[in-house]
């Protein structure tokens, strides 16, 4: 008997975290053992408190315009499941399958999304249901395990990189300079920051940290002034996740007991400043690094599509409790495969930058362009209308 599927986006979005959704709609359309495609809005929440739309009843126009739209267009949380599968949240979770006939579910997301990807399969076990639940990695952080790399790395990776030759582009139109400190996404995991080492030697920052090595205040004020003195300028690019002494007294945690993160330049740049007189601007990429559509990666794109159909060919034929995962073919020419992973193997486990990537405190290994090179390569034909980009707005009818 035909079952409906549901689809869940959970965490921080990507510019291709809808080209993924895309993907798994139109493979969904092709399999009569799917009655409908559903979506939860707000992540886990839908399911939890009943907020499910009727993705069928989108205009085809809209769905094909998920692969230009950044953010997640059913909305996403960072809400965290109980340890305890015999929790009152699960039985809510369950009613909400049965009431609407549900036997596929697909989550896409990072670290804790396949937490709570692994959680709902476990349930399912438990309770002999017959429900097939598959993961689709996502994360800009590129910190997904068992997986080459995770969909939405490349574009994020490719914003970063122009963005900040841009910055130093201006920063070196002025006769005298200040020192520049930009901050980028990565938290445990500096795959992001390390991407600005492509740039051309003329055009990348002098001075690169990332979480994965422990950072040294006094080496760092001393390199800086090193430099400075050299060029007159001075621009370091750092994860946000840096571990140096600072004031945390009013950072707030979240339902993962993740930190929240940010203000790491300018603390940084306040310490040049006093240390050596030097005035530094503070740049926070922010929020655009996973939402700037115009630079998202045609490999990226590509890739998160077919993840998300890959999910659904699986779920289709039988297959549980897997995350589809990316394996590298090759470099040269770049190609790769699908493959499904246990999520047990993935659920809450970090996947940090190896230090045979990394050379020195201003440059990567070979072996690190080599892997992230492909990545950020060819462009999607964006659609615009009166100068602003075309974006999918969903009905978002309710069952």
């Amino acid at each position: 008997m035909a079952k409906a599927m549901v689809y869940i986006q959970s965490g921080g979005p990507t510019s291709v975290i809808n080209t993924s959704l895309y993907g798994a709609v139109k493979e969904a359309q092709k399999h009569p053992e799917i009655s409908h495609i559903y979506g939860s809005l707000n992540g886990i929440d839908g399911l939890l408190n009943d907020k499910i739309i009727d993705l069928g009843k989108e205009d085809p126009e809209t769905i094909e315009l998920l692969k230009q739209t950044p953010g997640a267009v059913l909305g996403t949380t960072r809400h965290k499941l109980p340890k305890d599968l015999h929790h009152e949240e699960y039985a809510r979770i369950i009613e909400t399958l049965k009431k609407h006939n549900i036997g596929y579910v697909f989550v896409n997301g990072g670290n804790d999304s396949m937490d709570t990807c692994y959680k709902l399969s476990l349930l399912a076990k438990e309770l002999n249901m017959d429900l097939k639940v598959m993961g689709v990695p996502k994360t800009v952080d590129n910190d997904l395990a068992e997986t080459d790399h995770s969909n939405g790395f490349g574009s994020a990776a490719k914003y970063v990189i122009n963005v900040t030759r841009e910055i130093i582009a201006d920063a070196q139109s002025y006769d005298r300079y200040k020192g520049y400190i930009i901050e980028v996404m990565g938290r445990n995991a500096g795959w992001l920051t390390a991407a600005t080492d492509l740039l051309p030697e003329e055009a990348r920052p002098d001075l690169i940290y990332l979480p994965e090595n422990k950072f040294d205040t006094e080496k760092f004020v001393e390199k800086f002034a090193e430099i400075y003195e050299k060029k007159g300028l001075c621009v370091v690019a750092i994860s946000e996740g840096i571990d140096f002494e600072r004031d945390e007294t009013n950072v707030k945690i979240d339902s993962f007991g993740h930190k929240q993160l940010g203000g790491a330049a300018s603390d940084l740049g306040k310490l040049i400043n006093s240390r050596l007189g030097i005035s530094v601007r503070a740049i926070e990429l922010s929020l655009p690094q996973r939402a700037f559509s115009f630079l998202t990666s045609k490999v990226d794109s590509d890739e998160a599509e077919a993840c998300g159909r890959e999910a659904v060919k699986h779920a289709v034929e039988g297959m549980t409790g897997h995350m589809i995962a990316i394996k590298r073919v090759s470099d040269a020419p770049y190609k790769v495969e699908y493959r499904p992973v246990d999520i047990s193997k993935i659920a809450n486990v970090e996947r940090k930058v190896p230090g045979y990537m990394m050379k020195n405190d201003s440059h990567m290994d070979k072996s690190f362009r080599a892997y992230c090179e492909p990545l950020i390569k060819g462009e999607l034909d964006i659609k615009m209308e009166n100068g602003i980009i075309k974006t999918a707005v969903l009905k978002k009818v309710r069952v």
